[in-house]
């Protein structure tokens, strides 16, 4: 056999459950995220490990995401004590959000959660972006790994491994994609594609799409919520705690901002626009903010722009009309009040699918009326509650029970945080040589066809040979 070997297990079937073992040698090799398979793409053992983990050096993490970083439970509960190497955010996002699927899935017991979180942290390895680091060193072996900015998430990456041994006159660099973002992204500076691939294993979710325009995505928010105050409704926004939430915040006070509503220390100021003015924009996600907190400290992993402002004195992730809310008690009487009143709101809760979480109790409570608005900004699913919202259906399964649904469905495109085809294209073929081998994951079929087909074109009109393959 020769080396390096790349073994999935999970990420091939659909969008979700990213986990790639790179063999180096017959004895050794990294992981590559180890993820969770949700919704359509789930099985009935979907957060069992379902491999061997002999041999294995270190874990390498792309980004802290639940589908790629969801079966870490399992690899610990599995034995595995070796680093898990991740950029300092996710080093500090990480025990946030397995805590978190700790507690729901695996068990809620103060002792357990403690314990595993004692070990997770011990095992972490922050690694500095675009900086080389030695994994091993074994005479006849040699490995290292650099991070790169992916653009998807704050501290998310790509993750490039040069492998070196004595036969070979040139190192392998094999490259694991991640999730790569796409331009035009709140808080995050833009990924530069390696420049270097022997293999990409690289993201497939758009594949077959390219994205319509981002740059007024902002305005296309405004205008729904400008909707639902003409409606006097509530806008329930389905949103994950990491990543997307933080990005509706900072676009919200930028409208507030630009209505001249905040001063420059995140308070209301006074004016004559009562609606904007006094519409509370609620956050009922205790996760979504601790994620958000993180944040804040992080803000030097910032873009430009988001810490132009803060230089400003501005507040982009805090701001007065921010409305947080923390227990169970206190959610249940917001759903309650939002019901009653008829008040307008924006609600940012999760799950961002619909699947699970706070968002549930509000869906319950305003699906039969007309008067509110669901606002989807993330991809859903097949197989979710959202997907089947998103699609106009007429009745929705929520906790087992099937609910009429009058209220209004709304997808506002432009918040994807996944490259489009386009976009990926550039990143396997616009740097200074194209990557030799690609190999698709992490999207469906027919995502991995157009995409495969897009790289061979563009491939021949470079006049390179890009070898695509697709796993089974």
């Amino acid at each position: 056999m020769t080396f390096p070997v790349i073994t999935h297990h999970g990420g091939t079937r659909g969008v979700t459950g990213s986990c790639h073992q790179l063999h180096l040698d017959s004895a050794t090799s990294l992981l590559i995220d180890c993820g969770l398979e949700q919704g359509a793409d789930a099985r009935p053992d979907s957060s069992a490990l379902g491999f061997d983990i002999s041999g294995i050096q270190a874990l390498v993490i792309t980004h802290v995401h639940l589908d790629h970083v969801g079966r870490i439970p399992a690899l610990l509960a599995a034995g595995f004590r070796g680093p898990i190497f991740c950029s300092e955010p996710s080093a500090k996002l990480l025990p946030l959000i397995l805590e978190d699927a700790f507690k729901l899935g695996i068990s809620s017991e103060p002792a357990h959660v403690t314990r595993f979180l004692q070990l997770l942290k011990s095992l972490v390895e922050p690694v500095a972006f675009g900086q080389w680091h030695s994994l091993i060193e074994q005479g006849h072996l040699q490995c290292g790994i650099r991070l790169q900015r992916a653009g998807h998430l704050l501290g998310s990456a790509y993750v490039e491994c040069d492998i070196s041994t004595p036969e070979q006159s040139c190192s392998t660099r094999v490259v694991f994609s991640g999730d790569i973002g796409a331009p035009y992204s709140p808080l995050l500076r833009p990924v530069q594609p390696p420049e270097r691939a022997d293999v990409l294993v690289l993201e497939s979710t758009y594949g077959d799409r390219l994205h319509p325009d981002r740059s007024n995505r902002r305005q296309r928010l405004e205008a729904a919520i400008d909707r639902a105050l003409a409606d006097q409704g509530t806008i329930l926004i389905p949103a994950f705690s990491l990543g997307r939430t933080q990005e509706l915040l900072y676009e919200i006070e930028e409208v507030l901002h630009l209505k001249g509503l905040l001063d420059t220390s995140g308070a209301a100021a006074s004016d004559d626009q009562v609606d904007w003015a006094q519409l509370p924009i609620i956050l009922d996600s205790p996760l979504a903010q601790r994620v958000t907190q993180v944040y804040r400290e992080l803000h030097q992993y910032w873009n430009d722009e988001a810490r132009q402002r803060l230089s400003e004195g501005r507040k982009p992730l805090g701001f007065s009309q921010l409305v947080c809310v923390d227990s169970h008690a206190k959610h249940q009487q917001v759903v309650n009040y939002l019901k009653s009143t008829g008040r307008p709101a924006i609600v940012i809760a999760g799950n961002g699918m619909c699947s699970g979480g706070r968002i549930v109790n509000y869906l319950k409570a305003m699906l039969g009326d007309p008067r509110h608005e669901v606002v989807f900004v993330g991809y859903q699913v097949k197989g979710t509650p959202g997907a089947v919202l998103q699609a106009g259906a007429e009745k929705v399964e929520l906790d087992g029970e099937a609910y009429p649904r009058r209220i209004k469905i709304t997808t506002l495109t432009g918040y994807s945080a996944h490259a489009d085809q386009a976009g990926l294209v550039d990143f396997a073929l616009g740097a200074g040589r194209a990557a030799k081998r690609v190999v698709l994951v992490h999207g469906e079929g027919r995502a991995k066809r157009g995409l495969a087909s897009a790289l061979r074109s563009k491939s021949a009109e470079l006049g390179c040979e890009v070898d695509v393959t697709v796993p089974a």
